[in-house]
């Protein structure tokens, strides 16, 4: 959910308009290096542990320099890992280094925000008298004068690890862990994470392993240092110290593995051998005790597809979910056809079972979308960022954890890089308000006997209108009695700027309905009173008589 924007007269939060979601600026496959031989994994886990080594100084000199590095630092550092490896290794890692620090750079600064808006939360509520009630917008007083002492010493704790946190700021001081913070916490409580010393030291190492290289166009197969041939033969230029165990001229040692990447894999084979820069990452799945190689490149950036163009054939609005997408599709006009479809999945195991399930889901939708011939899929563009605070919604958990739940990020990435890859436009809309009017103008009349619509369906309904430029409701709320015709239907379908959009209604020959003669209804679309004094009615100007002065 976006923060909240420019507001109307009524005081609710104006929908921002529909656009194309970019597509994604690059692509990563991986395939399994099978057929390994134990010379061939000792000599990776030799190479990944000396350039580790190399990275882990690298890094750290990175920050030390903060944000006083310059041109001459860098070309220090590369100079320095140079000796003990290579040039191409040497860029590879300061690269990284580089890359790493500004990671840690951005999250600081949404820390520091976060921060931010937690210590204006406390501030507000702690301003206000015990029990005073909130608003939609923000929320009253606390409870009681504990609760109010609880987070008054919160609030010192917040703006002591904010006022920290600005000084590393100022200075350009980071914190990055080597190896992932996660991991090194489960050291101090192994038997919570059903782990033994050994098991931690082996991923701890694994994971701290530098096994990676930048393509360089125009070299051959688009990478000299991690060299993959279009037969998959892979080859690894050893750094110096390690030059001894080569099995190859110059240096380089082949493994007894091949590769053979399914997802891309043509693409993947054009590049190669038209020299196109492609990088590579070796990386160990402890776990399961196999080797993969991933390879990436960028993406020629096109032009999106123009919004109209990718909505000529309907299209398919998508309520993100805990547990399920929602999907419904509409035509042109922006009318529901068929049956809502779900897509289900579940999030409760680990990091690879959730990718999974993600992956499956977005298949299903694509594949649905491919068979009804549909070009454009509208999501909401979610944003919880703000929403997560328990400063703001300290008491209610169950929607706290609801909205964390709910994995936009992920889903949001998969679905745009699966999506460019099936020639369907992914279109990112407001989330304002579009369950509550979903469910409001659409949940009921699509309920019959034989489907019942939930309110994730209406509100995939209220997705896609929203992305076709359509309002939310199906029709204008009818007037009232003795206002125009009778409670009769108003469309709203017709937009602002149409012409002839407050004209009479077309008059047809003959009766419609047996009790309607010929030219019945034909001023209907006059929206003036026409019983007031000085306004043509439909059958002449009426005027009142004055009233007599005697009876």
């Amino acid at each position: 959910m976006r923060a909240d924007g420019v507001r109307s007269i009524s005081g609710l939060r104006d929908a921002a308009a529909p656009f194309v979601v970019p597509r994604p600026s690059g692509v990563a496959v991986r395939d399994r290096l099978k057929g390994l031989t134990a010379n061939d994994a000792e000599v990776l886990r030799l190479i990944g542990s000396h350039m580790g080594r190399l990275a882990s100084r690298d890094l750290k000199a990175r920050c030390a320099d903060g944000s006083k590095h310059s041109g001459e630092k860098w070309a220090a550092r590369k100079r320095a890992v140079t000796v003990l490896s290579s040039s191409r290794w040497a860029g590879t890692v300061t690269k990284a280094s580089h890359d790493q620090w500004g990671l840690a750079r951005r999250c600081q600064a949404t820390y520091i925000q976060g921060l931010e808006a937690g210590v204006g939360m406390l501030r507000h509520r702690l301003s206000l008298p015990l029990g005073q009630r909130g608003s939609k917008r923000t929320p009253g007083g606390y409870r009681s004068r504990r609760e109010w002492h609880a987070k008054s010493r919160r609030l010192a704790l917040l703006e002591a690890r904010h006022e920290a946190a600005v000084a590393d700021w100022r200075t350009g001081r980071v914190r990055v862990t080597r190896g992932g913070r996660r991991l090194l916490n489960s050291r101090h409580r192994l038997a919570d994470v059903q782990l033994t010393e050994t098991q931690w030291r082996e991923r701890w190492e694994a994971q701290r392993w530098f096994l990676q290289a930048d393509g360089e166009s125009g070299k051959r197969y688009g990478n000299e240092t991690i060299r993959v041939t279009p037969e998959g033969e892979v080859s690894i230029k050893l750094p110096a110290p390690l030059v001894g165990l080569a099995n190859a001229p110059h240096g380089r040692y082949v493994l007894a593995a091949r590769v053979r990447y399914a997802h891309r894999g043509t693409e993947w084979a054009d590049r190669v051998e038209a020299n196109r820069a492609t990088a590579y990452r070796i990386h160990l799945d402890v776990t399961r005790g196999r080797w993969y190689l991933t390879a990436s490149w960028q993406l020629t950036p096109t032009p999106a597809v123009p919004l109209e163009a990718a909505l000529a054939h309907g299209v398919i609005g998508v309520d993100t979910n805990t547990d399920h997408l929602a999907a419904w599709r509409l035509d042109v006009h922006g009318n529901p056809i068929g049956n809502p479809r779900h897509f289900l999945y579940d999030l409760s195991g680990g990091a690879r079972h959730r990718d999974a399930q993600i992956r499956h889901a977005l298949t299903q939708l694509l594949n649905w979308a491919k068979t009804c011939r549909v070009a454009a899929i509208a999501v909401e563009d979610l944003d919880f960022h703000a929403e997560k605070t328990r400063e703001k919604h300290g008491r209610r958990k169950r929607f706290r954890q609801l909205i964390s739940g709910l994995p936009t990020g992920r889903l949001r990435a998969r679905l745009a890089s699966m999506a460019d890859a099936t020639n369907v436009t992914v279109i990112a809309v407001d989330p304002s308000y579009t369950s509550r009017w979903g469910a409001q103008h659409w949940q009921k009349p699509l309920t019959s006997k034989t489907r019942k619509t939930t309110r994730h369906d209406a509100a995939a309904v209220a997705i896609g209108r929203r992305a076709q430029g359509h309002p939310i409701r199906r029709r204008a709320t009818p007037p009232h009695d003795d206002r125009s015709d009778r409670r009769g239907h108003r469309t709203a379908q017709a937009p602002p700027d149409a012409l002839g959009r407050e004209e009479p209604r077309p008059r047809f020959p003959g009766p419609r309905t047996r009790c309607a003669p010929p030219g019945r209804g034909e001023n209907a679309g006059d929206q003036r009173a026409p019983h007031r004094s000085g306004y043509a009615a439909e059958h002449g100007t009426w005027r009142q008589d004055p009233l007599p002065l005697s009876s």
